[in-house]
Protein backbone atom coordinates (compact mmCIF):
# COMPACT_ATOMS: atom_id res chain seq x y z
CA UNK A 1 0.00 0.00 0.00
CA UNK A 2 2.81 2.40 1.02
CA UNK A 3 4.86 1.66 -2.80
CA UNK A 4 1.13 2.30 -4.27
CA UNK A 5 0.95 5.99 -2.76
CA UNK A 6 4.60 6.59 -3.64
CA UNK A 7 3.87 6.48 -7.31
CA UNK A 8 2.15 9.84 -7.76
CA UNK A 9 4.11 11.99 -5.25
CA UNK A 10 6.62 10.48 -7.56
CA UNK A 11 5.59 11.27 -10.73
CA UNK A 12 4.55 15.08 -9.31
CA UNK A 13 8.18 15.56 -8.37
CA UNK A 14 9.21 14.68 -11.59
CA UNK A 15 7.32 17.18 -13.69
CA UNK A 16 7.61 20.20 -10.84
CA UNK A 17 11.65 19.31 -11.70
CA UNK A 18 10.69 19.39 -15.49
CA UNK A 19 9.10 22.71 -15.20
CA UNK A 20 11.68 24.31 -13.03
CA UNK A 21 14.37 22.93 -15.77
CA UNK A 22 12.12 24.82 -18.66
CA UNK A 23 11.71 27.70 -16.63
CA UNK A 24 15.20 28.45 -15.73
CA UNK A 25 16.35 27.53 -19.20
CA UNK A 26 13.80 29.54 -20.98
CA UNK A 27 14.89 32.17 -23.91
CA UNK A 28 14.24 35.43 -23.08
CA UNK A 29 10.93 37.80 -24.78
CA UNK A 30 12.51 40.09 -27.29
CA UNK A 31 9.78 42.96 -28.84
CA UNK A 32 9.14 43.03 -32.52
CA UNK A 33 7.03 45.21 -34.13
CA UNK A 34 5.52 43.62 -37.34
CA UNK A 35 6.58 44.91 -41.27
CA UNK A 36 3.12 47.30 -42.42
CA UNK A 37 2.34 45.73 -45.91
CA UNK A 38 2.09 48.46 -48.47
CA UNK A 39 -1.30 48.38 -50.17
CA UNK A 40 -1.41 47.68 -54.05
CA UNK A 41 -2.33 49.83 -56.38
CA UNK A 42 -3.15 49.67 -60.26
CA UNK A 43 -1.15 52.55 -61.88
CA UNK A 44 -0.72 53.88 -65.27
CA UNK A 45 2.46 55.46 -66.88
CA UNK A 46 1.40 58.22 -68.58
CA UNK A 47 2.91 59.16 -72.32
CA UNK A 48 1.55 62.69 -73.69
CA UNK A 49 0.99 62.39 -77.09
CA UNK A 50 -1.46 64.65 -79.73
CA UNK A 51 -4.77 64.24 -80.01
CA UNK A 52 -7.81 64.47 -81.96
CA UNK A 53 -10.94 65.77 -79.72
CA UNK A 54 -14.43 64.01 -80.54
CA UNK A 55 -17.68 65.38 -79.73
CA UNK A 56 -20.55 62.43 -79.95
CA UNK A 57 -24.34 63.26 -81.22
CA UNK A 58 -27.00 61.85 -82.43
CA UNK A 59 -30.21 62.59 -84.73
CA UNK A 60 -32.36 61.75 -87.83
CA UNK A 61 -31.47 61.64 -91.65
CA UNK A 62 -33.56 64.20 -93.74
CA UNK A 63 -32.92 65.71 -97.25
CA UNK A 64 -31.69 68.71 -97.80
CA UNK A 65 -33.68 70.10 -100.54
CA UNK A 66 -37.37 68.84 -100.21
CA UNK A 67 -40.59 70.56 -102.35
CA UNK A 68 -43.51 70.15 -103.47
CA UNK A 69 -44.70 70.09 -107.02
CA UNK A 70 -47.18 72.16 -107.73
CA UNK A 71 -48.80 73.16 -110.92
CA UNK A 72 -48.68 76.70 -112.47
CA UNK A 73 -51.91 75.48 -114.54
CA UNK A 74 -54.96 73.78 -114.24
CA UNK A 75 -56.43 71.17 -116.23
CA UNK A 76 -56.95 67.38 -116.60
CA UNK A 77 -54.05 65.28 -116.27
CA UNK A 78 -53.58 63.34 -119.23
CA UNK A 79 -50.22 61.66 -118.25
CA UNK A 80 -48.18 60.76 -115.04
CA UNK A 81 -44.77 59.40 -115.47
CA UNK A 82 -44.26 55.81 -113.88
CA UNK A 83 -42.02 57.34 -111.86
CA UNK A 84 -44.04 59.83 -109.69
CA UNK A 85 -45.06 57.43 -106.88
CA UNK A 86 -44.01 56.99 -103.31
CA UNK A 87 -40.66 56.20 -103.89
CA UNK A 88 -39.64 56.68 -107.15
CA UNK A 89 -37.13 58.23 -108.73
CA UNK A 90 -36.25 60.52 -111.12
CA UNK A 91 -33.69 62.65 -113.23
CA UNK A 92 -33.48 66.23 -113.26
CA UNK A 93 -35.69 67.78 -116.25
CA UNK A 94 -37.38 65.01 -116.32
CA UNK A 95 -41.25 65.38 -117.69
CA UNK A 96 -43.48 63.71 -114.79
CA UNK A 97 -47.15 64.80 -115.41
CA UNK A 98 -48.82 66.43 -118.62
CA UNK A 99 -52.17 68.35 -118.56
CA UNK A 100 -54.50 68.65 -121.69
CA UNK A 101 -52.91 71.43 -123.05
CA UNK A 102 -55.95 72.41 -125.84
CA UNK A 103 -57.24 75.42 -123.97
CA UNK A 104 -53.29 76.23 -123.77
CA UNK A 105 -52.91 75.47 -127.75
CA UNK A 106 -56.17 77.93 -128.55
CA UNK A 107 -54.89 80.67 -126.02
CA UNK A 108 -51.97 80.92 -128.15
CA UNK A 109 -53.20 80.88 -131.85
CA UNK A 110 -55.92 83.87 -130.62
CA UNK A 111 -52.96 86.04 -128.64
CA UNK A 112 -51.10 85.72 -132.02
CA UNK A 113 -54.05 86.78 -134.01
CA UNK A 114 -54.33 89.89 -131.74
CA UNK A 115 -50.56 90.19 -131.92
CA UNK A 116 -51.06 90.41 -136.47
CA UNK A 117 -54.09 92.56 -135.42
CA UNK A 118 -52.04 95.32 -133.56
CA UNK A 119 -49.07 95.06 -135.18
CA UNK A 120 -50.92 96.04 -138.46
CA UNK A 121 -52.90 98.75 -136.64
CA UNK A 122 -49.75 99.96 -135.18
CA UNK A 123 -48.17 99.94 -138.64
CA UNK A 124 -50.98 102.07 -140.39
CA UNK A 125 -50.84 104.59 -137.23
CA UNK A 126 -46.75 104.75 -137.55
CA UNK A 127 -47.74 105.68 -141.36
CA UNK A 128 -50.51 108.15 -140.44
CA UNK A 129 -48.13 109.86 -137.80
CA UNK A 130 -45.49 110.12 -139.89
CA UNK A 131 -48.18 112.02 -142.59
CA UNK A 132 -49.44 114.01 -139.86
CA UNK A 133 -45.59 114.72 -139.16
CA UNK A 134 -45.38 116.27 -142.70
CA UNK A 135 -48.14 118.52 -142.94
CA UNK A 136 -48.42 119.62 -139.22
CA UNK A 137 -44.70 121.17 -140.45
CA UNK A 138 -45.96 122.69 -143.75
CA UNK A 139 -48.64 124.33 -141.71
CA UNK A 140 -51.14 122.03 -143.10
CA UNK A 141 -52.71 120.14 -140.39
CA UNK A 142 -53.92 122.06 -137.49
CA UNK A 143 -52.09 121.27 -134.11
CA UNK A 144 -54.92 119.40 -132.46
CA UNK A 145 -55.37 117.15 -135.58
CA UNK A 146 -51.50 116.42 -135.34
CA UNK A 147 -52.16 115.67 -131.13
CA UNK A 148 -54.24 113.05 -132.21
CA UNK A 149 -52.25 111.83 -134.95
CA UNK A 150 -49.54 111.66 -131.87
CA UNK A 151 -51.85 109.86 -129.54
CA UNK A 152 -53.07 107.64 -131.85
CA UNK A 153 -49.61 105.85 -132.83
CA UNK A 154 -48.34 105.91 -128.71
CA UNK A 155 -51.76 103.60 -128.53
CA UNK A 156 -51.00 101.92 -131.00
CA UNK A 157 -47.63 101.35 -130.10
CA UNK A 158 -48.69 100.13 -126.40
CA UNK A 159 -51.34 98.00 -127.97
CA UNK A 160 -48.12 96.03 -129.97
CA UNK A 161 -46.57 95.95 -126.73
CA UNK A 162 -49.51 94.56 -124.65
CA UNK A 163 -50.72 91.77 -127.68
CA UNK A 164 -46.82 90.82 -127.69
CA UNK A 165 -46.75 90.22 -124.26
CA UNK A 166 -49.73 88.63 -123.71
CA UNK A 167 -48.38 86.00 -126.00
CA UNK A 168 -45.66 85.37 -124.23
CA UNK A 169 -48.00 84.44 -121.13
CA UNK A 170 -49.99 82.38 -123.68
CA UNK A 171 -46.88 80.67 -124.47
CA UNK A 172 -45.51 80.03 -121.21
CA UNK A 173 -49.23 78.80 -120.09
CA UNK A 174 -48.53 75.89 -122.57
CA UNK A 175 -45.21 75.02 -121.97
CA UNK A 176 -46.35 74.50 -117.81
CA UNK A 177 -48.82 71.75 -118.98
CA UNK A 178 -46.09 69.50 -118.97
CA UNK A 179 -44.15 69.50 -115.58
CA UNK A 180 -40.46 68.89 -115.52
CA UNK A 181 -38.11 67.36 -112.80
CA UNK A 182 -36.42 70.43 -110.71
CA UNK A 183 -33.69 68.21 -109.57
CA UNK A 184 -32.62 64.51 -109.54
CA UNK A 185 -34.42 63.24 -106.62
CA UNK A 186 -36.90 60.68 -104.90
CA UNK A 187 -40.43 61.05 -104.52
CA UNK A 188 -41.88 61.44 -100.84
CA UNK A 189 -45.62 61.08 -101.61
CA UNK A 190 -47.78 62.03 -104.48
CA UNK A 191 -52.13 62.97 -104.50
CA UNK A 192 -52.46 62.42 -108.21
CA UNK A 193 -53.94 60.24 -110.84
CA UNK A 194 -54.63 60.17 -114.91
CA UNK A 195 -57.99 61.75 -115.20
CA UNK A 196 -57.72 64.10 -112.60
CA UNK A 197 -57.93 67.33 -112.57
CA UNK A 198 -55.63 69.76 -110.96
CA UNK A 199 -55.70 73.51 -109.95
CA UNK A 200 -53.31 75.88 -109.65
CA UNK A 201 -51.11 76.30 -106.73
CA UNK A 202 -52.23 73.18 -105.61
CA UNK A 203 -49.68 70.88 -104.84
CA UNK A 204 -49.57 67.23 -106.38
CA UNK A 205 -46.65 65.82 -104.62
CA UNK A 206 -43.87 66.35 -102.27
CA UNK A 207 -39.67 65.32 -103.80
CA UNK A 208 -36.50 66.01 -102.47
CA UNK A 209 -32.93 65.77 -103.90
CA UNK A 210 -30.89 62.75 -104.45
CA UNK A 211 -27.75 64.82 -104.48
CA UNK A 212 -27.05 65.59 -100.63
CA UNK A 213 -28.71 64.58 -97.15
CA UNK A 214 -28.25 66.10 -94.07
CA UNK A 215 -28.66 65.25 -90.32
CA UNK A 216 -29.20 67.74 -87.34
CA UNK A 217 -26.84 67.01 -84.42
CA UNK A 218 -28.05 68.59 -81.05
CA UNK A 219 -24.63 69.91 -79.24
CA UNK A 220 -24.83 71.27 -75.61
CA UNK A 221 -23.23 74.54 -75.95
CA UNK A 222 -20.26 73.64 -73.83
CA UNK A 223 -18.96 71.29 -76.34
CA UNK A 224 -19.29 73.57 -79.08
CA UNK A 225 -15.30 74.62 -77.66
CA UNK A 226 -13.59 71.52 -78.81
CA UNK A 227 -15.24 71.80 -82.08
CA UNK A 228 -13.19 73.34 -84.85
CA UNK A 229 -15.82 76.30 -85.92
CA UNK A 230 -15.50 79.86 -85.35
CA UNK A 231 -18.30 80.83 -83.28
CA UNK A 232 -19.16 84.12 -85.32
CA UNK A 233 -19.56 81.49 -88.10
CA UNK A 234 -22.20 83.09 -90.97
CA UNK A 235 -23.87 80.80 -93.49
CA UNK A 236 -21.89 77.01 -94.68
CA UNK A 237 -18.54 76.12 -93.87
CA UNK A 238 -15.96 75.85 -96.22
CA UNK A 239 -16.42 72.31 -97.38
CA UNK A 240 -12.36 72.18 -97.86
CA UNK A 241 -11.46 73.22 -93.95
CA UNK A 242 -15.12 71.90 -92.35
CA UNK A 243 -14.87 69.11 -89.52
CA UNK A 244 -15.23 65.29 -90.69
CA UNK A 245 -18.77 63.89 -89.52
CA UNK A 246 -18.53 59.77 -89.43
CA UNK A 247 -22.33 58.50 -89.03
CA UNK A 248 -23.29 54.82 -88.15
CA UNK A 249 -26.21 53.00 -88.00
CA UNK A 250 -27.67 49.30 -88.01
CA UNK A 251 -29.22 48.95 -91.84
CA UNK A 252 -30.54 45.89 -92.94
CA UNK A 253 -29.06 44.17 -90.24
CA UNK A 254 -25.41 45.69 -91.06
CA UNK A 255 -23.78 48.18 -89.09
CA UNK A 256 -23.13 50.77 -91.73
CA UNK A 257 -20.63 53.81 -91.64
CA UNK A 258 -21.43 56.97 -93.88
CA UNK A 259 -18.93 60.32 -93.39
CA UNK A 260 -19.77 63.89 -94.35
CA UNK A 261 -18.83 67.42 -93.37
CA UNK A 262 -20.43 69.91 -90.93
CA UNK A 263 -21.85 72.36 -93.18
CA UNK A 264 -23.28 75.19 -90.59
CA UNK A 265 -24.64 75.96 -86.76
CA UNK A 266 -27.75 77.27 -86.27
CA UNK A 267 -28.34 80.64 -85.23
CA UNK A 268 -30.51 79.51 -82.01
CA UNK A 269 -30.11 77.88 -79.10
CA UNK A 270 -32.90 75.70 -78.34
CA UNK A 271 -35.19 77.11 -75.17
CA UNK A 272 -36.56 73.36 -74.38
CA UNK A 273 -33.40 71.09 -74.48
CA UNK A 274 -31.17 74.01 -74.52
CA UNK A 275 -28.88 72.83 -77.25
CA UNK A 276 -26.84 73.93 -79.82
CA UNK A 277 -27.94 72.06 -83.63
CA UNK A 278 -25.62 71.90 -85.66
CA UNK A 279 -26.05 70.48 -89.30
CA UNK A 280 -24.44 67.63 -90.99
CA UNK A 281 -24.49 67.24 -94.75
CA UNK A 282 -23.50 64.12 -96.61
CA UNK A 283 -23.09 63.94 -100.24
CA UNK A 284 -24.89 60.94 -102.09
CA UNK A 285 -24.15 61.29 -105.84
CA UNK A 286 -21.04 59.37 -106.21
CA UNK A 287 -20.90 57.54 -103.17
CA UNK A 288 -19.65 53.87 -102.78
CA UNK A 289 -22.21 51.65 -101.00
CA UNK A 290 -26.17 52.48 -99.94
CA UNK A 291 -26.75 55.91 -98.84
CA UNK A 292 -28.50 56.38 -95.52
CA UNK A 293 -32.42 55.99 -96.19
CA UNK A 294 -34.10 59.26 -95.23
CA UNK A 295 -35.57 59.01 -91.60
CA UNK A 296 -32.71 56.58 -90.28
CA UNK A 297 -31.20 57.28 -86.77
CA UNK A 298 -27.57 57.75 -86.62
CA UNK A 299 -25.14 58.38 -84.43
CA UNK A 300 -22.28 60.97 -85.27
CA UNK A 301 -19.10 61.13 -84.51
CA UNK A 302 -17.75 64.71 -85.31
CA UNK A 303 -14.26 65.71 -85.71
CA UNK A 304 -12.99 68.05 -83.03
CA UNK A 305 -10.43 70.54 -82.17
CA UNK A 306 -6.55 68.81 -81.82
CA UNK A 307 -4.32 69.45 -78.71
CA UNK A 308 -0.55 68.36 -78.33
CA UNK A 309 1.27 67.06 -75.37
CA UNK A 310 -2.41 65.44 -73.93
CA UNK A 311 -2.43 62.36 -71.40
CA UNK A 312 -5.59 60.55 -71.76
CA UNK A 313 -6.51 58.46 -68.62
CA UNK A 314 -9.19 57.02 -67.19
CA UNK A 315 -11.77 59.14 -65.37
CA UNK A 316 -11.31 56.91 -62.06
CA UNK A 317 -7.94 58.74 -62.21
CA UNK A 318 -9.00 62.42 -61.28
CA UNK A 319 -9.75 63.08 -57.45
CA UNK A 320 -10.98 66.47 -56.24
CA UNK A 321 -11.61 67.74 -59.98
CA UNK A 322 -8.14 69.00 -60.79
CA UNK A 323 -6.13 66.28 -58.83
CA UNK A 324 -4.48 62.65 -58.95
CA UNK A 325 -2.32 61.05 -57.64
CA UNK A 326 1.18 60.34 -58.49
CA UNK A 327 3.92 56.85 -57.39
CA UNK A 328 7.62 58.40 -57.31
CA UNK A 329 10.44 56.40 -57.87
CA UNK A 330 10.79 55.79 -53.84
CA UNK A 331 7.04 54.16 -54.73
CA UNK A 332 5.31 56.76 -52.37
CA UNK A 333 1.89 58.66 -52.78
CA UNK A 334 1.63 62.11 -53.60
CA UNK A 335 -1.30 64.60 -54.88
CA UNK A 336 -0.23 66.67 -57.79
CA UNK A 337 -2.23 68.88 -59.38
CA UNK A 338 -3.24 69.00 -62.91
CA UNK A 339 -4.30 71.29 -66.04
CA UNK A 340 -8.12 69.70 -67.08
CA UNK A 341 -9.02 70.18 -71.03
CA UNK A 342 -11.56 68.02 -71.11
CA UNK A 343 -13.79 65.15 -68.63
CA UNK A 344 -15.76 63.37 -71.12
CA UNK A 345 -17.62 59.81 -70.77
CA UNK A 346 -15.13 57.69 -68.96
CA UNK A 347 -12.29 59.62 -69.89
CA UNK A 348 -10.40 62.81 -68.41
CA UNK A 349 -7.92 64.75 -70.61
CA UNK A 350 -5.21 66.64 -69.12
CA UNK A 351 -3.09 68.94 -71.12
CA UNK A 352 -0.76 70.17 -67.84
CA UNK A 353 1.02 69.25 -64.50
CA UNK A 354 2.18 65.50 -65.77
CA UNK A 355 5.46 64.73 -67.43
CA UNK A 356 6.21 61.74 -69.97
CA UNK A 357 6.97 58.37 -67.35
CA UNK A 358 4.81 59.74 -64.32
CA UNK A 359 2.73 57.09 -62.59
CA UNK A 360 -0.74 58.07 -61.88
CA UNK A 361 -3.07 55.68 -59.94
CA UNK A 362 -6.52 54.51 -61.37
CA UNK A 363 -7.19 52.02 -58.92
CA UNK A 364 -9.90 53.93 -55.72
CA UNK A 365 -7.87 54.23 -52.34
CA UNK A 366 -10.49 54.72 -49.15
CA UNK A 367 -7.68 56.83 -46.94
CA UNK A 368 -5.01 58.63 -49.12
CA UNK A 369 -2.51 59.52 -46.75
CA UNK A 370 0.58 62.16 -48.85
CA UNK A 371 4.26 59.96 -48.46
CA UNK A 372 2.52 56.44 -48.06
CA UNK A 373 4.08 53.78 -49.27
CA UNK A 374 2.40 51.51 -51.90
CA UNK A 375 2.75 48.53 -54.43
CA UNK A 376 2.31 50.08 -58.07
CA UNK A 377 0.75 47.26 -60.26
CA UNK A 378 0.66 48.42 -63.90
CA UNK A 379 -1.29 46.94 -66.74
CA UNK A 380 -1.38 43.08 -67.63
CA UNK A 381 0.63 43.87 -70.58
CA UNK A 382 2.91 45.05 -68.46
CA UNK A 383 3.33 43.06 -65.60
CA UNK A 384 3.73 44.47 -61.82
CA UNK A 385 6.40 46.75 -60.23
CA UNK A 386 9.59 45.25 -58.31
CA UNK A 387 8.80 47.60 -54.75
Amino acid sequence: MKAKAAVPILLLAAALGAAAVLITTREPLRPSQPQPVPTAVRVIEVHPQAVRLTVHAQGTVAPRTQADLVPEVSGNVVRVSPNLVSGGYFENGEELLEIDDRDYVAAVRRAEAALSRTDAENEHAQFEYARAEDLYSRELMSRADFQAAVRTARVAEASLEDARLALETAQRDLSRTTLHAPFAGYVRSEQVDVGQFVSRGAAIASVYAADYLEVRLPIADQQLAYLDVPLDQRGEIDQAVAPVVKLNAVFAGTAQTWEGRLARTEAEIDPNSRMVYAVATIRTDGHKGVPPPVGLFVQAEIEGIAAENVVVLPRSALRDDSRVLVVDSENRLHFRSVGVLRVYRDEVFIDAGLERGDRVVVSPIQTVVNGMRVQPLLPESEGPEEG
